[in-house]
């Protein structure tokens, strides 16, 4: 018996660590003529200091069917669940200062 597979599949195989995947609530976003930067930050409270954890680097086209991906399922989450609130300041380039809520006490 012969298996009909399609030429045009891929096989994308996910190892056990990448599975667990990596937090991120920063992301910069950097281009030149050929190709954008996508660097993933972790900033947490009371640490000054914050580490670029993921870089992800594409192509322009590649970018463009990214945002055009991304668009479409935050359009299918929010049928699904509502509207997302976007607290804070509405330009992205302005990080979360206030992060974890007000500063503790020393």
């Amino acid at each position: 018996m012969s298996e009909n597979k399609n030429p045009n599949q891929l096989n994308i195989e996910l190892s056990e660590e990448v599975a667990q995947g990596t937090y991120s609530n920063l992301a910069i976003i950097t281009h030149s003529s050929s190709e954008f930067v996508l660097d993933f930050v972790r900033i947490m409270p009371g640490i000054p200091k914050a580490n670029v954890k993921s870089r992800i680097i594409l192509t322009p086209e590649h970018a463009k069917r990214l945002l055009m991906a991304l668009e479409d399922n935050v359009k299918k989450f929010e049928k699904q669940h509502g509207p997302i609130k976007v607290s804070g300041p509405q330009n992205p380039m302005i990080p979360p200062m206030n992060f974890g809520g007000p500063a503790a006490e020393a």
